[in-house]
């Protein structure tokens, strides 16, 4: 083997190596024998007895781990470093991920997997070299070209998911030794999350190092590249730019990119800085261990079968694990308790993978990614008929878990767990498995796999047994088994129902007659469920049509699910085991001769699989540019701190010596009356400083962003589950989350409200939170006969979770004895936190100080519910004179602070709400019964809308929060983009016993227009007509004076429109849509095209104010400081570009270092699209101010640089520093005369259309309409909210369920359309903003509104089969659940009528 090996980062060793049979460069094996005395821990020979100390090598620095570090997770151990984040703790959103790597003495070669740090516990990395972000990459001593390709293509934008993409991308580059696939890739990335990007660049950056890409973008072999040329990640074709030239289109220059010789120790070397694997740890032989941790842990690594039967037999509770998935998460967030720990993962009886004449075996302690490959491999060896039972295999295991989860999961762990949902032990049952179970003196006994399942979590296993190996018979000729799996998400997602179904045909007599079946189904039962009845339905009948609407009959009484059976979606899940079985009996008849005929062609689709091809997309812009920089489609001035995981956030600070940690104590009842306190057991608790309640605050208790109607610290009543009811300050985060869990509070319950409707029915409304908005004569235009048609209606919206990759923290300390008191906050307004703290301490808000560096993701989130947080950990703080640090774990951040408000719209006739008894329209001639409610649309028979009267409420929860003002947009939105003459629009702010919902993308706007659409969709049905007709028919235009008052000026939306409906060919896709319908019963497509406009600028006038300050130093560089917030938007990036042009230097002479309340005043939080807009402008004022004082100086001499001139005013005493302030002008709304101007305007497929003015940065732009489409994609089809209410009575009352990425389900990279096409309006400046730019965070989140409408068009021609041509209610988000249940047919009518309403916590 010829090739270079690193013993160091930097260090050749050879070129030339002499390799031994085990793989081992023999020279390096010379060498480190002559070492092994100064390493400690190396082998001569066979016979050496090898030290049994624990060593771990990270990033290529040897470490040794001491003992008592069992409940340590490697996360906690990697936290020194600030690469490796803490997102979620579960295992769910990637960004802890680090690749580990060891060396595997069975297959001779070294294996590098990416893993979740989370999850991992420290000491199963024994013997490993774990490699973490900084360790492939730095700022300083140059990027790797993942690190490169993903900076370059505007890939990261907050930047805290950044390094788990890297690092998933880096470990299947460091696996493959051929470049991996565009697939493959896509694979490896579905256990990351990404809150900001909506994916795409992501994909763009790393789609470069795929076999393929040469296919896609260059048309010709990536071996064939020219010396000095590399693969441009913002073309994908072969380039040789200059890396100094930024404005050249390609970016990159590097010839790291040329493709390089794979080695199983090195990798892929991309660079000449890759990191080896540390070959003491290739020549140290493992040992057991025997380490203990916190508590009286002990944790066991044996590396015999024997020793682990010694050690079940000494501790027979003991938990065996391999990858920790499933007892980390019982230990983390369900705190159960596990004394010992023993990993099985190096013991080699348990790692048995043998493919045998009969079938495979298959060890217990098997990783699910070793067994994807084993299975992959058996296909290819054996007959086709065999391994049908591994296809199916492959293909759950595809969608189980994420690629970190399924490369350490082992295989007996997923069975023994036993869960009720287990996407394998179906699989297992139906395929005629036997598990080998071995007991503590080595006997051994098999028991199939459909006997092996008890009850809920329950095995037959004795108590000094354990699950040796699997074996998986091949299957028979005519033998078929089929995995089946509905979940919420495709990618990394618990199942709802899943099945495993076989058969077994033989023909007889010119039939085929089932001989044996199985239908084994998850999801619907304590534990996996045998369908037995329909199994001995089948047996002995001839496989035709009769037999499956017989078997459908049976398998109906076979699975039965009560009403409050915990999960809910009963209907839908019942539908869901019928569905599958018809499923399985076409796929099977569509393989068999003499039965497949029979299958209408239009059928089929329910067997053919779906083929995802690539993401791919466009995006069309101008540069326009405004000097030197501004306009520019310029990198995040972050990003390559970003990938490299450099870039700080909050949690990444350290703590001081003496610093504390805080964990909140929170209220468990919805509503009731506290009526004592029991602290006893916290301050017992290990590690315990000091618990503190509202008699302790210094000052006020009350707190509140507009109203102080919150407690800081409740004092008599909760009106929350996850109301603050103290806080807890301990020696580590842990320690303090255990003392708080510790402090008991015994409650006197009271009853609750936690619903919309309940708060309507019981009047429960916050004070003064009545509006109401109107133009026109409503009454008349209904009683005067104008109307050809009114409709009546209610629209149910649920909330969003914002979540934001980084949890809500902040680090306080007092200065100067505890006089002052600062803070590092992750915030979007540093000025709340400082207002807050200063209240509640009582100090004056000159002595708090807050800090903000840069914010993994906000989106409203951190806007005021991050302040409370921050109070709340400032009283111990000032108090002990203390630095004190709280981050909330994911569950409690998602439980305690709020989301986006679900709404309730009406405007149609209902008898109840959550389901439709009747609806009817109105005609001039026809008799007008009584409504209901007086909430109405009246229209033409043209379509034209006349009037509209609409009632809206949104669910406030139990403080008022912002909630009074995102009704009001709401209110002003909820004309979307249509004339209409006359309206009325009241609304009102519900309070609900639920944490006080807040700000998120869009503030209420989105609700508004989703209602909208709903009637406008309706129209379009009662006069059978196409929604796009009405909208089009009613569309505002230029001098439209909409129901606020306010004049439509500068109007693009029909170039928009018409643009957008010619590139996309829109009559031709609606076309092609229909005839794909007319040909597929049982898959369906829609299209929808929906236009927005949108408001910029807060609606209360004060806070339309930014004030920035900018220093020019005598080096010619500039200092920029502004009240905003960096959080991914690219907001420091393009406020850099705007002094950069103002000053006429290079983009990286400017630097912007934090947000900090003692540097700019009483600034506004980064909200609302109108922080570039603002404070933008500020700095463009502060730095016209300095040019103005530089002008005299300038025009006296012919500097040649700006440094030179910045020197000169210097010694001529010009003052080089100055404060830019900035207005929003000509804004403003009058309440009580309803008037002003309170804004500014504006999946297969997504064609996206927007008018930006003259962008001040397209390419940044651009990433923000992706990801706030992907963002809007989730609202509306996705993420769903559920509490414990009158919806879901199984779960806890006021208790938030879906509090994880277990349970709730951002879009992750398989939802990405397969077409992703963003393009900006050319030509049309905007008079009003800053270098004619307009603001872009919120207003493209509406535009994925078409993905629920387009979802809504495909259910109509479902329903249509069905002779339901109706119109008919879909509530947003249109979930998996929803889809289904509206889809109408044989095999929901069982279970449910064509209206029913699927529940919506709202």
């Amino acid at each position: 083997m010829i090739g270079d090996v690193k013993w160091s980062r930097n260090q050749k060793i050879e070129s030339v190596i002499v390799v031994e049979e085990d793989g081992f460069p023999l020279y390096l094996r010379q060498r480190f024998q002559q070492r092994s005395t100064e390493m400690g821990s190396l082998k001569k020979d066979q016979d050496l007895k090898v030290s049994n100390e624990a060593i771990v090598y990270v990033n290529g620095v040897r470490r040794v781990l001491p003992d008592g570090l069992a409940h340590l997770t490697l996360l906690e151990y990697l936290r020194g470093l600030t690469g490796t984040k803490l997102g979620c703790g579960e295992g769910g959103c990637g960004a802890c991920t680090v690749m580990v790597s060891h060396y595997d003495r069975k297959l001779k070669k070294c294996l590098h997997y990416a893993i979740n740090a989370c999850l991992a516990p420290l000491y199963s990395v024994e013997g490993m070299h774990v490699i973490t972000v900084e360790g492939v990459g730095s700022y300083k001593h140059g990027l790797h070209p993942i690190q490169e390709s993903l900076a370059r293509t505007h890939g990261s934008q907050c930047g805290f998911c950044t390094p788990g993409f890297v690092m998933s991308m880096y470990a299947l580059l460091r696996s493959s030794q051929t470049p991996p696939s565009e697939e493959q890739i896509e694979e490896c990335l579905a256990g990351n999350l990404c809150r900001c990007t909506g994916y795409r660049p992501i994909l763009d950056a790393f789609r470069v190092f795929a076999k393929t890409s040469n296919i896609l973008y260059t048309g010709v072999s990536s071996l064939s590249l020219e010396e000095g040329q590399s693969v441009c990640p913002s073309t994908g074709k072969p380039c040789s730019c200059n890396l100094n030239n930024v404005s050249d289109k390609c970016v990159v220059s590097d010839n790291r990119y040329k493709p390089t010789s794979y080695d199983e120790v090195d990798g892929t070397k991309y660079t000449e800085k890759e990191l080896i694997f540390p070959p003491e740890l290739l020549l140290r032989t493992p040992t057991s261990l025997n380490l203990t941790g916190f508590g009286g842990l002990m944790w066991y690594r044996p590396l015999t079968l024997q020793h682990v039967l010694n050690l079940k037999a000494k501790y027979p509770d003991a938990k065996l694990l391999v990858g920790n998935t499933e007892v980390g998460i019982e230990m983390r967030l369900k705190r159960m308790q596990y004394q010992v720990l023993i990993s099985v993962m190096h013991v080699p009886e348990l790692n048995v993978l043998d493919a045998k004449d009969d079938g495979l075996e298959i060890g217990a302690a098997v990783r699910l990614s070793e067994l994807l490959n084993f299975f992959r491999k058996a296909v290819t060896e054996r007959a086709v008929h065999e391994t049908l039972s591994c296809k199916a295999f492959i293909e759950q295991l595809k969608w189980f878990a994420g690629k970190q989860i399924r490369n350490v999961a082992s295989v007996g762990g997923n069975i023994c767990t036993a869960s009720p949902i287990s996407d394998l032990n179906p699989l297992w049952m139906a395929a005629r498995a036997m598990f080998q179970i071995i007991d503590l003196k080595g006997n051994i006994r098999t028991v199939p796999a459909e006997n092996f399942f008890l009850g809920y979590r329950k095995v037959d296993l004795a108590c000094g047994e354990i699950l040796l190996s699997i074996f998986l018979p091949w299957n028979r000729t005519f033998e078929f088994v089929k995995e089946f799996k509905q979940s919420h998400r495709r990618d990394d997602d618990i199942a709802i129902v899943n099945a495993g179904i076989r058969v077994h045909l033989q023909e007889h007599r010119e039939n085929w007659v089932v001989a044996d079946a199985s239908l084994f189904y998850g999801g619907v039962a304590p534990c996996t469920l045998s369908a037995t009845k329909t199994k001995e339905l089948l047996i002995g009948k001839i496989w035709d049509q009769d037999l499956l609407q017989n078997a459908l009959k049976v398998l109906q009484k076979d699975i039965l699910l009560k009403e409050d059976a915990p999960g809910g979606m009963v209907e839908f899940r019942k539908s869901l085991t019928l569905s599958f079985f018809f499923k399985f009996f076409l796929w099977v008849s569509h393989q068999m001769d003499g039965i497949k005929e029979s299958i209408p062609l239009s059928h089929l689709s329910a067997v053919n699989s779906v083929h995802r091809p690539p993401i791919t997309g466009s995006q069309g812009y101008e540069i326009m540019k405004h000097g030197i920089s501004v306009g520019s489609p310029e990198v995040h001035l972050s990003s390559r701190l970003q990938v490299t995981g450099e870039a700080e956030y909050a949690d990444d600070i350290q703590m001081p010596p003496n610093g504390l940690h805080a964990a909140l104590v929170l209220s468990r009842k919805p509503h009731a009356r506290i009526l004592a306190i029991d602290d006893s057991g916290a301050r017992s608790s290990p590690g315990f400083v000091d618990l503190f309640l509202a008699k302790d605050v210094p000052c006020d208790n009350k707190i509140g962003p507009v109203v102080a109607d919150e407690e800081l610290f409740a004092v008599e009543y909760v009106t929350c589950v996850g109301q603050v009811i103290g806080v807890v300050v301990a020696d580590t985060h842990e320690n303090a989350k255990i003392a708080a869990r510790k402090v008991h509070v015994k409650y006197e319950e009271l009853p609750a409200i936690l619903s919309i409707q309940d708060a309507v029915n019981a009047g429960s409304f916050h004070p003064n939170s009545e509006k109401c908005l109107s133009k026109g004569d409503v009454d008349h235009c209904f009683q005067s006969g104008q109307c050809d048609r009114i409709i009546e209606g209610e629209v149910q919206i649920g909330g969003q979770e914002h979540f934001y990759l980084e949890p809500h923290t902040s680090l306080i300390w007092t200065v100067d004895g505890g006089n002052e008191v600062h803070m590092i906050s992750s915030t979007q307004a540093p000025q709340k936190h400082q207002k807050y703290v200063s209240h509640v301490l009582g100090l004056p808000m000159s002595k708090v100080v807050c800090k903000t560096k840069r914010i993994g993701g906000g989106f409203g989130g951190k806007e005021t519910r991050s302040a409370f947080i921050a109070a709340a950990a400032s009283v111990p703080s000032y108090l002990l004179n203390r630095p004190v640090k709280i981050t909330l774990d994911r569950d409690v951040d998602m439980m305690i602070t709020g989301q986006r408000h679900s709404f309730l719209g009406k405007y149609k006739n209902l008898h109840s709400v959550g389901r439709i008894l009747s609806y009817s329209y109105l005609s001039k001639n026809g008799l007008i019964p009584e409504p209901l409610c007086t909430t109405q649309v009246g229209f033409t028979n043209e379509g034209r809308v006349l009037a509209l009267d609409l009632e809206i409420y949104n669910n406030g929860g139990n403080s008022l929060d912002l909630s009074l003002a995102v009704l009001e947009r709401a209110m002003f939105h909820s004309d979307n983009v249509y004339e209409i003459p006359n309206i009325r629009i009241m609304g009102r702010v519900c309070f609900t016993n639920f944490p006080s919902n807040t700000a998120f993308r869009g503030f209420g706007g989105p609700q508004g227009m989703l209602i909208t659409e709903n009637w406008i969709q309706r129209i379009a049905v009662e006069l059978k007509m196409s929604p796009e007709e009405i909208r089009e028919i009613n569309f505002q235009s230029e001098g439209s004076v909409l129901h606020y008052g306010q004049k439509v000026q500068h109007c693009t939306l029909a170039q928009l429109w018409n643009e957008l409906k010619l590139s996309c060919d829109f009559v031709k896709s609606r076309e092609e849509v229909d005839q794909f319908n007319g040909h597929n019963r049982w898959r369906k497509r829609g299209i929808a095209m929906v236009p927005t406009k949108f408001g910029i600028s807060f609606t209360t006038k004060l806070m339309n104010q930014a004030g920035a300050l900018v220093h020019v130093y005598t080096d010619g560089t500039v200092l920029v400081t502004h009240g905003g917030v960096e959080m991914g938007q690219g907001l420091h990036t393009k406020v850099a570009q705007i002094a950069a042009s103002a000053f006429n230097i290079p983009l990286s002479s400017v630097f912007i270092s934090e947000t900090s309340t003692d540097k700019v005043p009483n600034s506004s939080p980064t909200a609302a699209s109108a922080s570039s807009d603002m404070y933008g402008a500020a700095v463009l004022d502060a730095c016209e101010q300095i040019l103005e004082r530089m002008k005299p100086i300038a025009s006296r001499n012919n500097f040649n640089s700006f440094a030179e001139l910045a020197i000169a005013c210097y010694a001529e005493r010009i003052d080089l520093s100055a404060h830019g302030f900035y207005i929003t002008p000509d804004i403003g709304f009058d309440w009580t005369t309803g008037k002003g101007i309170p804004l500014d305007f504006h999946t297969r497929v997504a064609n996206i259309f927007l008018d930006l003015g003259y962008s001040l940065n397209p390419a940044i732009d651009v990433g923000q309409i992706e990801g706030a489409f992907i963002q809007g994609l989730g609202w509306v089809a996705l993420e769903e909210l559920k509490w414990g209410d009158g919806a879901h009575k199984w779960i806890p009352s006021g208790c938030l369920y879906t509090c994880g990425p277990g349970a709730y389900k951002i879009p992750s990279i398989n939802d990405v359309p397969l077409k992703f096409n963003v393009s900006l309006l050319k030509g049309h400046p905007n008079v009003k903003a800053i270098h004619s730019s307009k603001a872009v965070g919120e207003p493209p989140f509406f535009l994925a509104s078409a993905v629920f409408f387009a979802i809504k068009d495909a259910i109509r021609a479902a329903r249509v089969e069905m002779g339901c041509y109706d119109w008919f209610p879909l509530d947003s988000p249109a979930t998996p659940e929803r889809i289904r249940m509206a889809c109408y047919d044989e095999f929901t009518s069982s279970f449910v009528n064509s209206d029913f309403h699927p529940k919506l916590s709202v």
